[in-house]
């Protein structure tokens, strides 16, 4: 099973580990766009920090992150599972996890980021900021840079099993899982059941409980069926929509009675 999360905007520091080694990340095919984006973003937040912060959207009482930014290459390093929070990463609250279900983790979980492209939760990472959404001078969208590398890359990653998506619109869209691999996706909306409406908050908490709880369980689904049953197993109320044709990926929904 391979489950596609999205970043949080949010981050916790860097902290005073050894600086990031580009070259130790997953996924080494990803390493010459990830050395594009980075050596890009260095440049703009070491300039003109008006411009900077203009380009990445960020508001004057964020202005701290360019310098942040500007300092990637010496700035201390952590795992990715530690570097990202918010919402959905304190629902899936990796550091609780058992032992067998951290390794779990550490084979499944893939995050997607505008700058790093796709890591592991293990990889060392510092922080950062640099949305999917964002257009460098040079390089452009972000998530049109992705496509290709990620085209590349993904599919041997994503092996024979289930792919869980998980991603919101920005990060989905450098890349989407064609073919074989798309017929062996699940993608997963969380509703309020009383209304049948997504609101964003509890949506992405219980899109961490579902991740959570799948892995304490060891839950290993083969395909987007047996990742109905297993969710249905744990508790969950699920309804499916299984594609209309082939070389489509399932659509499941995952109801809730309550917003917490």
């Amino acid at each position: 099973m391979l489950v596609l999360l999205p970043p949080s905007e949010g981050k916790a520091s860097s902290g005073r580990g050894a600086p990031l080694k580009l070259e130790s990340l997953s996924l080494p095919g990803l390493n010459d766009a990830r050395e594009a984006v980075l050596g890009e973003l260095v440049e703009l937040c070491g300039g003109d920090e008006d411009k900077a912060r203009d380009v990445l959207g960020l508001s004057e009482g964020l202005r701290g992150e360019v310098g942040k930014n500007a300092e990637l290459r010496s700035a201390g390093a952590r795992p990715a599972g530690e570097i990202y929070t918010g919402v959905l990463y304190d629902a899936l609250d990796l550091a609780s996890l058992d032992a067998a279900a951290k390794r779990r983790a550490a084979r499944s979980l893939l995050v997607f980021s505008g700058l790093w492209g796709a890591v592991r939760v293990g990889d060392r990472i510092p922080s950062y900021r640099c949305s999917m959404g964002v257009k460098l001078p040079g390089l452009g969208a972000l998530g049109a840079h992705w496509r290709a590398p990620m085209a590349e890359v993904l599919p041997e990653a994503a092996g024979d099993g289930l792919v869980l998506d998980l991603r919101s619109a920005a990060y989905a869209a450098a890349w989407k899982p064609k073919g074989e691999v798309a017929g062996r996706t699940a993608t997963v909306r969380v509703l309020h059941a009383p209304t049948r409406k997504v609101v964003s908050h509890f949506n992405k908490a219980t899109k961490g409980r579902i991740v959570r709880s799948l892995l304490s369980a060891g839950a290993t689904p083969k395909g987007p069926a047996e990742l109905v049953e297993a969710l249905r197993d744990l508790g969950y109320e699920v309804e499916v929509e299984a594609p209309a044709r082939a070389g489509k990926a399932w659509a499941l929904d995952v109801l809730v009675a309550e917003i917490h």
